[in-house]
Protein backbone atom coordinates (compact mmCIF):
# COMPACT_ATOMS: atom_id res chain seq x y z
CA UNK A 1 0.00 0.00 0.00
CA UNK A 2 1.30 3.37 -0.90
CA UNK A 3 0.81 6.70 0.87
CA UNK A 4 -1.40 7.92 -1.99
CA UNK A 5 -4.05 5.28 -1.25
CA UNK A 6 -3.98 6.05 2.47
CA UNK A 7 -4.10 9.85 2.03
CA UNK A 8 -7.93 10.15 1.76
CA UNK A 9 -8.37 8.12 4.95
CA UNK A 10 -5.81 10.23 6.80
CA UNK A 11 -7.52 13.45 5.70
CA UNK A 12 -10.95 12.09 6.74
CA UNK A 13 -9.71 11.05 10.18
CA UNK A 14 -8.00 14.44 10.63
CA UNK A 15 -11.18 16.33 9.70
CA UNK A 16 -13.25 14.25 12.13
CA UNK A 17 -10.74 14.94 14.89
CA UNK A 18 -10.86 18.70 14.28
CA UNK A 19 -14.67 18.75 14.21
CA UNK A 20 -15.04 16.82 17.46
CA UNK A 21 -12.39 18.99 19.10
CA UNK A 22 -14.18 22.24 18.22
CA UNK A 23 -17.53 20.82 19.37
CA UNK A 24 -15.94 19.75 22.64
CA UNK A 25 -14.55 23.26 23.15
CA UNK A 26 -17.99 24.77 22.59
CA UNK A 27 -19.56 22.37 25.09
CA UNK A 28 -16.91 23.18 27.68
CA UNK A 29 -17.39 26.93 27.19
CA UNK A 30 -21.17 26.55 27.60
CA UNK A 31 -20.74 24.45 30.75
CA UNK A 32 -18.32 27.01 32.20
CA UNK A 33 -20.76 29.83 31.41
CA UNK A 34 -23.56 27.95 33.19
CA UNK A 35 -21.36 27.25 36.20
CA UNK A 36 -20.50 30.96 36.52
CA UNK A 37 -24.20 31.93 36.85
CA UNK A 38 -25.06 33.73 40.07
CA UNK A 39 -28.45 34.54 41.57
CA UNK A 40 -29.61 37.91 40.26
CA UNK A 41 -28.00 37.66 36.82
CA UNK A 42 -30.05 37.89 33.64
CA UNK A 43 -30.14 34.93 31.28
CA UNK A 44 -31.63 33.95 27.93
CA UNK A 45 -32.96 30.43 27.55
CA UNK A 46 -32.47 28.36 24.42
CA UNK A 47 -36.12 29.10 23.66
CA UNK A 48 -35.43 32.85 23.62
CA UNK A 49 -37.03 33.77 26.97
CA UNK A 50 -35.29 36.36 29.15
CA UNK A 51 -35.37 35.83 32.91
CA UNK A 52 -33.49 36.49 36.15
CA UNK A 53 -31.77 33.69 38.07
CA UNK A 54 -33.17 33.22 41.59
CA UNK A 55 -31.68 29.90 42.74
CA UNK A 56 -29.17 27.46 41.28
CA UNK A 57 -29.35 23.72 41.97
CA UNK A 58 -27.19 20.84 40.77
CA UNK A 59 -29.09 20.24 37.53
CA UNK A 60 -31.81 22.89 37.66
CA UNK A 61 -32.16 26.66 37.84
CA UNK A 62 -35.06 28.64 39.33
CA UNK A 63 -35.81 31.59 37.04
CA UNK A 64 -38.04 34.60 37.65
CA UNK A 65 -39.70 35.14 34.27
CA UNK A 66 -41.91 38.02 35.49
CA UNK A 67 -42.29 39.74 38.85
CA UNK A 68 -43.58 37.02 41.20
CA UNK A 69 -43.59 34.31 38.49
CA UNK A 70 -40.99 31.57 38.95
CA UNK A 71 -40.17 28.59 36.74
CA UNK A 72 -37.73 25.71 37.11
CA UNK A 73 -35.48 25.04 34.12
CA UNK A 74 -32.70 22.57 33.42
CA UNK A 75 -29.24 24.13 33.45
CA UNK A 76 -28.77 22.96 29.87
CA UNK A 77 -31.72 25.15 28.84
CA UNK A 78 -29.73 28.31 29.59
CA UNK A 79 -28.49 29.64 26.25
CA UNK A 80 -26.56 32.69 27.46
CA UNK A 81 -25.70 34.54 30.63
CA UNK A 82 -26.12 38.26 29.93
CA UNK A 83 -24.34 41.25 31.39
CA UNK A 84 -26.52 43.55 33.49
CA UNK A 85 -26.42 46.38 30.95
CA UNK A 86 -27.40 44.10 28.06
CA UNK A 87 -30.19 42.45 30.08
CA UNK A 88 -31.61 45.84 31.14
CA UNK A 89 -31.40 47.14 27.57
CA UNK A 90 -33.32 44.15 26.18
CA UNK A 91 -35.86 43.53 28.95
CA UNK A 92 -36.48 47.00 30.38
CA UNK A 93 -35.72 49.06 27.26
CA UNK A 94 -32.92 51.02 28.92
CA UNK A 95 -30.82 52.93 26.43
CA UNK A 96 -27.06 52.64 26.43
CA UNK A 97 -25.10 55.79 27.12
CA UNK A 98 -23.17 56.53 23.96
CA UNK A 99 -20.07 58.67 23.76
CA UNK A 100 -20.38 59.23 20.02
CA UNK A 101 -22.12 62.58 20.41
CA UNK A 102 -24.53 61.82 17.55
CA UNK A 103 -27.69 63.89 17.79
CA UNK A 104 -30.85 62.25 16.52
CA UNK A 105 -33.78 64.62 15.85
CA UNK A 106 -37.08 63.92 17.57
CA UNK A 107 -39.03 64.37 14.36
CA UNK A 108 -38.46 63.27 10.78
CA UNK A 109 -38.45 66.76 9.27
CA UNK A 110 -34.72 66.66 8.57
CA UNK A 111 -35.19 63.41 6.68
CA UNK A 112 -38.13 64.63 4.61
CA UNK A 113 -36.54 67.96 3.63
CA UNK A 114 -33.86 66.20 1.59
CA UNK A 115 -36.46 63.95 -0.05
CA UNK A 116 -38.65 66.93 -0.96
CA UNK A 117 -35.71 68.79 -2.52
CA UNK A 118 -34.81 65.71 -4.56
CA UNK A 119 -38.42 65.26 -5.67
CA UNK A 120 -38.65 68.89 -6.85
CA UNK A 121 -35.54 68.52 -9.03
CA UNK A 122 -36.96 65.32 -10.54
CA UNK A 123 -40.25 67.13 -11.29
CA UNK A 124 -38.38 69.91 -13.07
CA UNK A 125 -36.54 67.36 -15.21
CA UNK A 126 -39.80 65.62 -16.11
CA UNK A 127 -41.45 68.91 -17.12
CA UNK A 128 -38.60 69.69 -19.54
CA UNK A 129 -38.83 66.29 -21.27
CA UNK A 130 -41.05 65.98 -24.38
CA UNK A 131 -44.38 64.37 -23.70
CA UNK A 132 -45.41 61.15 -25.40
CA UNK A 133 -48.43 61.23 -27.73
CA UNK A 134 -50.97 58.91 -26.11
CA UNK A 135 -54.07 60.20 -27.90
CA UNK A 136 -56.15 58.27 -30.42
CA UNK A 137 -55.68 59.02 -34.08
CA UNK A 138 -58.43 61.25 -35.36
CA UNK A 139 -58.24 60.11 -38.95
CA UNK A 140 -59.94 56.71 -39.39
CA UNK A 141 -58.49 56.32 -42.87
CA UNK A 142 -54.97 56.62 -41.49
CA UNK A 143 -55.73 53.92 -38.90
CA UNK A 144 -57.20 51.62 -41.58
CA UNK A 145 -54.12 52.12 -43.76
CA UNK A 146 -51.86 51.00 -40.93
CA UNK A 147 -53.99 47.89 -40.38
CA UNK A 148 -53.92 47.00 -44.12
CA UNK A 149 -50.12 46.99 -44.49
CA UNK A 150 -49.93 43.23 -44.95
CA UNK A 151 -53.45 42.84 -46.28
CA UNK A 152 -54.96 41.85 -42.95
CA UNK A 153 -57.11 43.79 -40.57
CA UNK A 154 -57.08 43.50 -36.81
CA UNK A 155 -57.90 40.01 -35.61
CA UNK A 156 -57.30 38.26 -38.94
CA UNK A 157 -54.75 35.47 -39.15
CA UNK A 158 -53.60 32.95 -41.72
CA UNK A 159 -54.93 30.01 -39.70
CA UNK A 160 -58.01 28.22 -41.09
Amino acid sequence: MSIVTLLPFIVLIGAMFLMTRSAKKKQQAAAQMRNEMQPGTGVRTIGGMYATVKEIGDETVLLEVAPGVHAVYAKNAIGAVLEDSEYNRIVHGDEEESDSGTVVPDDASSLTEAAEAEASTETAEVEDAPKADLTKKADAAEAAAEGQKDGKTDGETDAK
